[in-house]
């Protein structure tokens, strides 16, 4: 069965991306990231863009905890 559901790549506050059915109310906290289309696109666009796994809070703790030595 094909999936014919346009997407829509969205991001949190996180930095932490998904894919969301174009044209449903988004979930509280998701912002649009810009790129919309079929399955396979929005998360080829997902798989460039999202390269570190790590949350935005957890990777800017580490840096701090970086600096401070």
């Amino acid at each position: 069965m094909t999936d014919s559901t346009d997407y829509r790549v969205v991001r949190n506050d996180e930095d932490q991306y998904s894919i969301w059915p174009a044209g449903r109310p988004l979930p509280l906290g998701w912002t649009e990231e810009g790129t919309t289309g079929d399955r396979e696109s929005c998360l080829d666009r997902i798989e460039q863009v999202w390269t570190d796994m790590r949350p935005r809070s957890l990777r800017e703790h580490l840096a701090r905890a970086e600096k401070t030595g």
